[in-house]
């Protein structure tokens, strides 16, 4: 008992910090609270706990944003959260067992809301959504919940998730049918776009964008379908003023993407270990040695049984492509933020590609479907 305490104590540290009430554990945790700073906040921004909200999250950022629907009628950002863990790589989740996060848009109701989570508290995206359906991508059970640990899921501190959950439940309460989530390999910028214009999953990701960019144009929530095969945005509301200006939008990313490549952007296809957190809680990982880093694991592999901690100490592959998409080289980057991963690349210069690193192994054990 005490050293499963002291186990618990040291992903408490992991996690910054965070610590949650007692009284909000156990049968209570669906009376969860806003906390108080986020409820002056929505207060100056001139946003209600009742008003609508929207999720989008980024697995190469390792960011979760909340954003929520001022008395205008446009969504304007909320809050933006570290990431605490998302396992598998960039692309969407295409069979069960893959370890790999969805990527696509996905509508949360109030039957998918779980106060009783093993995870603390969490939320079921909706996976397979008719979009994946249309693909016969298999899978379930997929969350965002706490724990910071992942096998397919987003997963977020505690603390983070008690206040995410506490959000969508409280829009809900406020008439939302359906809280809009938005997962994203990665944010849409023309330096990410210009960077991974060769990864197989290309036309999939500019098909999302499509829907981010109204999104971005209009700030209000694209009607999300499928037709033949493709997510397809707003069929039925046909506004030529909208239309013309995500169009106008779409055109200037693809000329700066086309400027990106001229001068010199290199195409790449990052590679994790498995997945990744935000920068803050590497760094804290890192920080406290390997004997934190044990007892991370220890955790993990006991009480929740899904991430890898090993995996985070390092930042992800880095595989440059030629113009055919094919491998040249095979640089390690300490992270995968654009500008450290664009500075390993310069540094490599033309090396041949790196041998593969020897997969890890991990002992056999029963997960829930993901």
């Amino acid at each position: 008992m005490a050293l499963k305490r002291f186990t618990l104590v040291a992903l408490v540290a992991l996690s910054l910090g965070a610590c949650e009430e007692d009284r909000y554990r156990g049968s209570a945790r669906h009376h969860i609270p806003i906390p108080a700073a986020t409820y002056a906040l929505m207060s100056e921004k001139g946003m209600s706990k009742d008003q609508p909200i929207l999720i989008r999250s980024y697995k190469k950022e390792s960011e979760l944003e909340v954003w929520k629907r001022k008395a205008n009628g446009q969504y304007a950002l909320l809050k933006t959260y570290p990431m605490c863990r998302w396992s598998g790589q960039l692309g969407p989740k295409v069979r069960e067992g893959d370890r790999m996060a969805p990527e696509g848009f996905y509508a949360i109701a109030p039957a998918q809301m779980n106060p009783n989570s093993a995870y603390y508290v969490s939320f079921n995206m909706g996976y397979p959504n008719a979009f994946d359906r249309a693909h016969g991508r298999t899978g379930s059970h997929l969350m965002v919940h706490g724990a910071c640990s992942s096998a397919g899921c987003y997963s977020m501190t505690d603390d983070q998730m008690g206040e995410i959950y506490a959000l969508v439940r409280e829009a809900h309460n406020g008439g939302q049918r359906t809280v809009q989530m938005q997962a994203l390999p990665f944010r849409m910028t023309p330096e990410n776009l210009a960077k991974h214009r060769l990864d197989s999953n290309i036309a999939f990701w500019k098909n999302l964008k499509e829907g981010t960019d109204y999104f971005d144009v209009t700030g209000d929530e694209p009607q999300v379908g499928v037709n033949g095969g493709r997510y397809v945005f707003n069929a039925s509301n046909g506004d030529p003023a909208a239309v013309q200006a995500v169009q106008r939008k779409r055109q200037q990313d693809e000329t700066q993407v086309a400027a990106l490549v001229a001068k010199g952007t290199p195409a790449i296809k990052l590679i994790y270990d498995d997945g990744d957190q935000h920068g803050t809680f590497k760094r804290t990982l890192v920080a406290s040695g390997s004997d934190t880093l044990n007892r991370a694991a220890s955790w993990g592999s006991r009480d929740v049984g899904v991430s890898r901690p090993d995996a985070l100490t390092v930042g992800p592959r880095v595989v440059v492509l030629d113009d055919r998409g094919k491998a040249k080289a095979t640089i390690r980057a300490e992270s995968a933020d654009n500008e450290v991963v664009l500075a390993a690349v310069a540094a490599a210069g033309a090396e041949p590609p790196a041998k593969p690193e020897a997969a890890k192994t991990e002992p056999a054990r029963a997960e829930a479907p993901r």
